[in-house]
């Protein structure tokens, strides 16, 4: 009977538990609560606070869904913001105590969702005033100026009337709330001008407050209690706002909060900052004191400052070892491979000698005993024949192998040259394991063995010259005859009646010169300053801008463009165009490999190069950097060898050379010479410039061309017949007198005491009679020339009028003179022909990835300098990130801004010399049928390793000495995409300003735009305006980046700040798109810029 009562009474206590939470849930559901005897039941209470939490949520979910749609431009993701700022599933307590404070009728008291928007309201129309220190309510039916019950007061709440329900997610209606009022529970806070309670956000600290009688304030709180109300206390919090306006329910910094009702004081070895929900440990090396809210960074940034600096040391002093070694060992391979030809060399001339000794006693032998016929099989004789045949074999293509028994009789170093051969021309045979050889693949060509292969050529080469030196009949025989002489495509230029003329004068450069320059000879054009030497030059050329150009310019006897032959045409510019941060072997392998046919192999490439430089006398300094003005190189004269060089190095059909001798003395000239001569037999057209050569290199040329000034021809013919030409003339050169001086000082005028009746100013007309050529009647008219053309340019260049139009006509007329010649300029450069040379160079891609090694071999010698950029940008962040604080108000905004102004000026300064300093260098590669997007591209990838790590160095800084709420990782892709932005508006200033304007731009540009997009946007043209400015963008993402990681107490400031400013959560990846896509822009437009504004 006992077991069965107590089993009815414990399913009677269950039942009754069952009723009571039915009964809560329905009274809960509707605020209506009578008997509050149960609240302190132990069992009870956690109910009930579960099921009043369950409709604190909905009423908070109101909240924050009224706070996504009124400000979209601040909640990224609501729920995962409601999450962090109102999810309190975790600790209730601050519930329970406040349902058995307000003895179960605490859903009266919570704020309906059509209150929650209306404080919100009165919020957002508040930040429009930011000086405001108070959130000002407006009336409403509970608070008014008729109605103001102790409810209305800050820190203070009301219950609905018990027999009226209370929908909290009604959000249109206010509910009647003005009886029962007492101070709000611990967790909650209660606006002053609303009679209900809406609970604390996570971050925030919401305790009752205590009364200072010394300030009569309301501690922690700044509020008063209400006159004349004697009955009345202080309360709990009364506003959760901008923390601007007020930070009173704000967790204080140096103490956190896990609960809106507990402040814990930040322990030793952690940092708490305001509004924090828990302590963070610090970094390694840095030190934290209780009750702190930042981390001492110091030691930290001593240390890494310290190491950085090693690091960029190391590369100072050690940046060119790389280089320097790998030089070293191709420079004992190439050593090793001219001590192998040298070598192979005397034995050839050792056996032909003994060859030929033999073969004079055979002789004498039969002479001697006539009866007796010679033996063509002498042992000796066989030796050496079968040596002189290996050596044939070595050095000629194989195509099949040679008798293992030929070999063994060879001397060693023969066998191993044979082999090198082999390797290098025809595919071996592999022995397999059943004894029978098959075929095998072809061995790969090493460096040792292609330069070796080189080496033998240039040596032969060298061994021919000796034996032809004398130029005796059997030896132009055998130059004419010899097969291995490797022949050019044969390019004749003539040009009728070639009048060259300025557009904006109508000053001629030349006129009237016919003339012819033929493959296989070399072609001298001189003449006094003024001439129109270098104007010749570029006529024919194809590279005259802002002049007209009339008569003939045959090409093989055809009316062809000389573009047309561009890739097989070599122009050497006056100035040494030569790079100097590249050794002189490095700037003539480049232009081989990007100007030599793309099917021509590494062996014969290797061989061109090989031979340009010995030619040229180059071999004692190949290694050696060019040199710069600032660091000193090689002398003049090897730097005017190497411009040279350059253009020797693609083998062409034409040359023509601008001054090459100038600044040469006598053995360098003649040296240069021989080159050239050694390019005439090979069949290529050689024009060059040449002022004042000696007689010994005057004798080197095999045609001349002698113009007047004003660009009339004197004599155009072979050298040797200059003397008989003009002595015809009666002008006869005097004994010890150069005669190109001579010449030259006679059409100069110098020259007055002449022993002819021929004026210096007739010689243009007595050579266009000499050869029959039409006399323009101008100088038909007149008795000399000069005369006439003075007269006629004076007429041409008289106007009337007074002083006054005079200028201003002239001024119009330069100016249209200027617009003149960049249309012409643009016109050349865009100028299309179809390409005649048949000449396949190797492709844009392939272009590319040589240029990538040359700008990488540049860069690592100018590690130095990327160094002290990496320095100064250490110094930078670490100066900003330590004088700098950063501010929660506005999200670090103020160190971000001067972020974005010193990291633009310093890596635009940077990146202005990836342009700046290459302009010329690129226009003559440029003309020359390199590719421009290959450069470009090149130079551009290269600037990505700095686009990625600079802001590496600056943020190893700045970000832990300022240490932002803001990931690393969001920083660091803001700041890449900065300096990829600002490294493309420096490639368009580099290539559109000069030197000095653009690095003044540089300056200027960070500022004046940061400055710009910080304004206040009063107008929509200032938006505008700011919008086309990237520090706009950058500091937003900069500051969307930070204010993401602002939640729970944060988020009415999170509104408020982004609303101030304009910026909006949810154009982070706007931003980046954007700066993405000035930088691409800019890059685009520079690189347009880079090819209408070329020089050709």
């Amino acid at each position: 009977m006992s077991v069965n009562r107590r089993d009815w009474l414990k399913h009677g206590s269950n039942l009754r538990l069952v009723l009571l939470v039915l009964w809560l849930v329905y009274d809960v559901g509707y605020g209506q609560f009578e008997n509050t005897n149960d609240f302190n039941n132990p069992a009870v209470l956690p109910l009930f606070t579960q099921l009043v939490y369950r409709s604190l949520s909905n009423s908070t979910a109101a909240l924050n869904q009224e706070l996504a749609t009124r400000a979209k431009f601040c909640v990224r993701d609501p729920e995962a913001d409601w999450n962090q700022a109102f999810n309190f599933s975790t600790n209730l307590d601050f519930v329970s105590s406040c349902i058995q404070k307000t003895e179960g009728d605490i859903a009266k008291r919570i704020c309906t969702a059509a209150e929650m928007k209306f404080y919100l309201n009165a919020f957002f129309s508040k930040t429009n005033n930011p000086g405001d220190k108070q959130v000002n309510m407006k009336p409403n039916g509970n608070c008014n100026l008729t109605t103001w019950v102790s409810g209305c007061e800050p820190g203070w709440a009301c219950i609905v009337d018990p027999n009226k329900q209370v929908d909290l997610q009604n959000s249109k209606d206010f509910p009647e709330r003005t009886t029962n009022c007492m101070s709000c529970c611990e967790g909650f806070f209660c606006p002053r001008g609303l009679t209900c309670m809406i609970p604390c956000p996570h971050g925030a600290y919401c305790p009752l407050a205590t009364l200072n009688k010394t300030t009569s304030l309301c501690q922690p709180y700044t509020y008063q209690l209400p006159p004349g109300r004697t009955n009345h206390t202080c309360g709990g919090a009364n506003v959760w706002a901008d923390i601007r306006s007020s930070s009173e329910v704000f967790c204080s910094a140096g103490s956190y909060c896990p609960t809106t009702t507990r402040k814990v004081p930040c322990a030793s070895g952690h940092y708490c900052r305001m509004g924090s929900t828990s302590e963070k440990p610090c970094f390694k090396l840095t030190s934290c004191n209780p009750n702190t809210a930042n981390q001492n960074m110091h030691a930290l940034g001593v240390l890494v400052i310290c190491g950085v600096v090693t690091i960029l040391l190391i590369i100072y002093n050690c940046s060119d070892q790389i280089l320097t070694t790998r030089e070293r060992r191709q420079a004992k391979s190439r050593e090793a491979a001219v001590k192998k030809a040298k070598a192979n060399q005397r034995w050839k001339v050792a056996r032909t000698a003994a060859k030929k000794h033999v073969t004079e006693i055979r002789q004498q032998i039969t002479r001697t005993f006539s009866g007796k016929k010679p033996n063509n099989d002498g042992e000796s004789h066989m030796i050496l024949a079968r040596g002189y045949s290996s050596e044939v074999e070595e050095d000629l293509p194989k195509h099949s192998s040679s008798p293992a028994s030929s070999s063994a009789v060879q001397p060693s170093f023969e066998i191993e040259d044979d082999a090198t051969a082999g390797s290098l021309e025809r595919p071996t045979s592999v022995v397999t394991g059943g004894g029978k050889r098959g075929k095998g693949h072809r061995m790969k060509k090493s460096q040792s063995q292609i330069l070796r292969y080189a080496y033998n050529q240039i040596e032969k080469e060298k061994a021919r010259e000796v034996e032809n030196r004398n130029l005796t009949f059997s030896g132009i025989v055998n130059m004419a005859t010899y097969s291995e002489m490797k022949k050019r495509t044969s390019m004749e230029l003539s040009f009728k009646d070639l009048t060259l003329t300025l557009k904006s004068n109508g000053k001629h450069l030349l006129r009237c010169v016919t003339g012819t320059m033929k493959p296989g000879r070399i072609t001298a054009v001189m003449g006094p300053s003024g001439a129109g030497k270098t104007s010749l030059l570029s006529a024919l050329a194809g590279k005259a801008v802002g002049c007209s150009l009339s008569g003939l310019i045959l090409i093989n006897g055809k009316e062809l463009s000389i573009h047309s032959y561009k890739k097989i045409i070599g122009f050497v510019p006056q100035d040494d165009i030569v790079h100097g941060n590249l050794t002189v072997e490095e700037n003539i392998w480049f232009h081989a490999k990007c100007r030599l046919p793309a099917g021509q192999s590494k062996a014969d490439k290797v061989l061109v190069v090989e031979r340009v430089i010995d030619s040229l006398g180059l071999q004692a300094v190949r290694s050696s950097l060019v040199g710069t003005v600032e660091k000193r190189g090689i002398s003049g004269g090897q730097r005017k060898r190497v411009n040279v060089g350059l253009e020797m190095a693609m083998e062409p059909s034409v040359l023509f050379l601008d001054e090459p001798t100038s600044g040469l003395d006598s053995a360098s000239s003649q040296l240069l010479l021989r080159a050239l001569k050694h390019e005439a037999l090979e069949g290529v057209n050689i024009c060059m410039v040449v002022h004042q050569p000696s007689y010994s290199l005057f004798q080197t040329f095999n045609d001349l061309v002698l113009l007047a000034k004003g660009g009339l021809t004197v004599y155009h013919g072979p050298v040797k017949d200059v003397e008989t030409y003009f002595s015809g003339l009666g002008i006869i050169v005097p004994e010890r007198i150069n005669p190109p001086d001579y010449y030259i000082d006679v059409l100069e005028g110098i020259v007055t005491n002449l022993n002819s009746d021929v004026s210096y100013k007739e010689l243009p007309q007595r050579w266009m009679l000499h050869k029959g050529y039409s006399v323009p009647l101008d100088m038909r008219n007149n008795n000399n020339s000069a005369a006439g053309l003075e007269t006629d340019l004076e007429v041409r260049d008289g106007t009337n009028g007074d002083e006054e139009q005079t200028f201003v006509r002239e001024l119009l007329g330069d100016v249209r003179s200027n617009f003149r010649l960049r249309r012409d300029k643009i016109r050349h450069n865009f100028l299309k022909t179809r390409d005649l040379s048949y000449r396949t160079t190797p492709s844009m891609w392939l272009q590319y990835k040589y240029f990538l090694g040359r700008i990488a071999k540049q860069r690592m010698r100018e590690a130095k300098l990327q160094a002290t950029d990496y320095l100064i940008l250490l110094l930078a962040g670490a100066c900003l990130g330590s004088l700098i604080k950063a501010s929660d108000e506005s999200f670090g905004a103020p160190g971000y801004t001067y972020t974005i102004i010193a990291v633009s000026l310093l890596c635009k300064i940077a990146a202005l010399r990836s342009f700046s300093l290459d302009k010329l260098h690129y226009w003559r590669e440029s003309a020359s049928g390199m590719s421009s997007m290959a450069c470009f591209l090149a130079k551009d990838t290269i600037d990505c390793f700095n686009t990625l790590v600079k802001p590496l160095v600056y943020l190893s800084m700045f970000y832990f000495f300022t240490n932002p709420r803001s990931t690393f990782f969001d920083n660091y892709i803001v700041l890449v995409c900065l300096v990829y932005c600002v490294t493309g508006i420096a490639y368009a200033l580099a290539i559109f300003l000069q030197p000095g304007s653009a690095q003044l731009f540089s300056v200027l540009l960070p500022v004046v735009l940061t400055l710009v997009a910080t304004q206040p946007k009063d107008s929509e043209a200032m938006k505008i305006i700011a919008d086309l400015c990237y520090p706009k963008w950058a500091l937003q993402a900069f500051v969307i980046g930070n204010a993401q990681k602002y939640y729970g107490v944060w988020m009415i400031t999170r509104c408020g700040s982004l609303m101030k400013s304009g910026y909006d959560i949810n154009e982070w990846n706007l931003c980046i798109m954007i700066l993405l896509l000035i930088g691409v822009v800019t890059r685009m437009i520079s690189f347009v810029g880079m090819v209408i504004l070329q020089k050709r």
